[in-house]
């Protein structure tokens, strides 16, 4: 059998060693320690503030989990299962370092408040840390983008040759969806820096603490106003689960692109050594295992997210142990994100190389330019609806011909619709197709340019 724990007194055995292993949590919620230790601190300050306890005590207390940090960071306390949490943990090495006070820590306190403030501030710091990478993934974006304004790559639909469009619109799209990241991290942010240390188990605490004092010295926002949605909340979790899978999304659909464009059917990248790994059998081959990572991770934060979902549809007021399963969800997400954004950002900086002259070639070999036709006739009176359906019975006799759009003699042309004219062959040119999209947010340089701009003036602002 076990050790009894603190709370044992209650029972007249301790915990089968089983059941024991079963219900520890310290294999994991020792990630949350230095959050702990932080947390401590403030209730120590607050015990002190309002002379719950002496404010030599709370001196005592703060320097004891100093102590204990700084023990932690040289490896010289590692709690193991008898400890059961994070929680027990410090406050157990807490009362060995400076005596019964130490026992006076958890007064007006619950593992249940002070859990819930721990991930808090574990979560709110790894969302400082995801929103910098994004802003390092977009910067590389933007560097990309600046040096391809004019360089032109086929555009799909329904992994169909569309229209071409310009390489730096196509990746500005991927900075607009990081951009929408970065923001929506600021959302779920809001919402995870609310206090609710002082809630104690569930009803609050008979004790003049001032909830307010610790929220101020957390850099909390605000505190629960209710106790119970306090102890019980993981909305802020969904959320931020929520949000780190739409970043996975976004990171996978780039990937699958990756993926494609370094294919021998596509062409359109080479991967550079530092990024990619060989075949165990074919030596010829050269594998896009980074791009494929990331689309394989991205269903890991997709589960947790479910987990967390399934977790909390079901829980009546207030905490239940349940909740314990929320961290490894969390934890695992946001080391997910942070590898995958970091291996994406070094992917496209250093282990990408743009097959230029391949680029070129690709948007000359399809029919991208046939809706440039019927504008073209639609500029000229014809209704676009008419125009549409000559094009069509164009393309359609070109196909058959063996021919392109461009080889077309202008005699043929002009069988097709008085309206043509020489012209016509400038009108579709890959370049000018590309070029004469200038309407507001469209793939034409000018617009690119200032998109450009605007990025650089979004990066700036942080």
């Amino acid at each position: 059998m076990t050790e009894k724990q603190t709370w044992s007194q209650r029972f007249e055995s301790a915990l089968h060693p089983a059941i024991a292993r079963f219900n520890a949590s310290i294999g994991f919620d020792i990630e949350l320690i230095k959050y702990d230790i932080t947390g401590s601190q403030a209730h120590a300050k607050m015990l002190a503030h309002t002379g719950i306890i002496s404010y030599e005590e709370g001196e005592i207390l703060f320097t004891g989990l100093e102590q204990i940090r700084q023990e932690y960071d040289q490896g010289q306390f590692q709690p193991g299962i008898d400890s059961e949490d994070v929680h027990f943990a410090v406050e157990k090495r807490l009362t060995e370092i400076v005596g019964n006070v130490g026992k006076k820590l958890h007064t007006a306190r619950s593992r249940n408040d002070q859990v819930g403030t721990d991930t808090r501030l574990y979560l709110r710091d790894q969302i400082r840390k995801i929103r910098q990478q994004l802003r390092e993934f977009q910067g590389v974006i933007l560097d990309i983008a600046e040096k391809n304004v004019e360089t032109l790559i086929p555009g799909y639909t329904h992994l169909q040759r569309a229209q071409p469009v310009s390489l730096a619109h196509h990746l500005l799209a991927y900075f607009q969806m990081a951009q929408r990241d970065w923001e929506r991290l600021a959302d779920v942010y809001s919402r995870v820096n609310i206090s609710p240390l002082g809630c104690g188990a569930l009803a609050g605490t008979t004790f003049p603490i001032d909830r307010h004092y610790t929220a101020k010295l957390l850099h909390f926002d605000r505190v629960y106003a209710n106790s119970l949605d306090g102890v019980s909340d993981r909305d802020f979790a969904i959320e931020f689960l929520c949000a780190a899978s739409i970043i996975m999304v976004h990171l996978s659909r780039l990937s699958e692109e990756v993926i494609l464009w370094a294919s021998e059917e596509f062409r359109f990248v080479t991967l550079k050594d530092s990024c990619a790994t060989g075949s165990s059998i074919m030596p010829q081959k050269k594998n896009p295992d980074v791009p494929e990572l990331v689309r394989g991770k991205t269903g890991r934060v997709f589960g947790h997210l479910q987990a967390m979902l399934v977790i909390m549809k079901g829980l009546p007021l207030a905490y239940n142990k349940d909740l314990q399963e929320d961290k490894e969800g969390i934890f695992d997400s946001v080391n997910t994100v942070k590898a995958c954004l970091e291996a994406m950002t070094i992917l496209l900086q250093e282990g990408l190389e743009f097959r230029h002259q391949r680029l070129a070639t690709a948007v000359t070999e399809d029919f991208a330019n046939a809706t440039d036709v019927a504008d073209y006739l639609a500029a000229r009176g014809v209704p676009f609806r008419e125009a549409y359906n000559i094009v069509g019975k164009v393309v359609k006799t070109s196909i058959a011909a063996g021919k392109l759009l461009k080889d077309l003699h202008l005699e043929e042309w002009q069988e097709i619709h008085p309206a043509f004219a020489a012209d016509i062959y400038e009108a579709i040119a890959p370049r000018q197709v590309v070029a004469a999209r200038n309407s507001y947010g469209g793939t034409g340089f000018v617009q690119v340019r200032e998109a450009i701009i605007n990025a650089r003036t979004q990066l700036s602002g942080k």
